[in-house]
């Protein structure tokens, strides 16, 4: 009697432990549970048009830019001669600051000749003879021959003072032995032994060791002032 309600007991618990097993088999391994979709009513979405351009549309510059003293304007290098051009780099100046005239026309005609002493030719050129071409073309005038001569003859006159066309003196080997005619910016054209007729500055070492003075000159009173203008 008890071993047979053991044994009706172990087979109503062995068929309970089946039934969720089998349900699950019913279901098959990959089911999986339906998620449901609700859709609100009375919402609608709307997107703003949109375009795209295939053409970029310039930008125009916001920087604006001042004259700079250092600068020319455009209309003013456009209108300058090559003289003009020419002596502003040479001088390290504006080119509005360079007026056309027989004292730029006379050196640039001369630039590059040879240095020869006692020359006065196209052939070669010494420093005196050099500027006396340049004062009987810009002045009208003759200067004495040698740098010496015309030291003397001129007036004296300060650095500060210079001016287009005033002469300027060195010692280069004993006492007034070389001239050169101012033009501006410091700067000084000459016949030099080194390369000839070329512009200098008065304050390269060399020049600036062996500068004596300035000098101004003036025709005699009875044939009226020289005039120093261009």
């Amino acid at each position: 009697m008890v071993k047979t309600l053991i044994l009706s007991t172990s087979i109503m618990l062995g068929m309970a432990s089946l039934n969720p097993v089998s349900a699950q088999k019913s279901k098959g391994p990959n089911s999986t549970p339906k998620a449901e979709v609700k859709f609100l009513d009375d919402i609608s979405i709307e997107l703003a048009p949109t375009t795209v351009s295939l053409v970029e549309k310039p930008v125009k510059p916001t920087a604006t830019f001042a004259y700079s003293k250092t600068e020319a304007p455009a209309s003013t290098i456009e209108n300058a001669s090559q003289l003009q051009l020419k002596f502003a780099i040479l001088l390290d100046a504006e080119v509005e600051q360079i007026t056309p005239s027989a004292l730029y026309q006379s050196v640039d005609e001369w630039w590059g000749t040879r240095y020869q002493y006692g020359g006065s030719t196209r052939d070669g050129i010494d420093c005196s003879a050099f500027t006396q071409v340049v004062y009987n073309a810009h002045f009208a005038v003759s200067l004495p021959r040698t740098a010496k001569e015309q030291h003397d003859v001129s007036t004296a006159i300060s650095r500060e003072e210079l001016k287009e066309g005033d002469l300027v003196f060195f010692n280069t080997r004993g006492g007034v032995s070389h001239v050169g005619v101012y033009l501006q910016n410091n700067k000084f054209a000459h016949a030099a032994t080194s390369g000839g007729v070329m512009i200098s500055d008065l304050d390269e070492i060399y020049w600036a060791k062996r500068f004596i003075g300035a000098g101004r000159y003036e025709k005699p009173a009875e044939e009226g002032l020289v005039s120093m203008k261009p």
